[in-house]
């Protein structure tokens, strides 16, 4: 089971936002070389709104995912991209349906 977890949320600059979700989708090839991540989700929650939410099955492999690639290039875009940096939260999985 999938014990941790990571959710992230993002707030696109104005003018942004399409970008924002092409880098979200461009991700995905990153967080699959990723062997530690179980799952792995981008999402849009309002207009200008963006998640990502990632699961694990043991703090190892959210730790290695923190300062992973896809870490790095979200970062590295950070200012360019979002109106504050992103507001990243560790979670406890309670339950899980696959």
């Amino acid at each position: 089971m999938n014990k941790f977890g990571i959710l992230a949320t993002l707030e696109a600059r104005p003018g942004k936002e399409s970008e924002v979700e092409r880098f979200l989708q461009s991700a995905s090839p990153l967080v699959e070389a990723e062997i530690g991540t179980s799952r792995w989700f981008a999402f849009k929650i309002a207009p200008a709104t963006f998640g990502i939410f990632d699961t694990f099955q043991n703090e190892e492999g959210r730790n290695a995912h923190v300062s992973g690639e896809v870490a790095k290039a979200l970062f590295a875009r950070a200012e360019e991209l979002f109106v504050t940096a992103p507001e990243i939260k560790t979670v406890d999985i309670l339950a899980e349906k696959l």
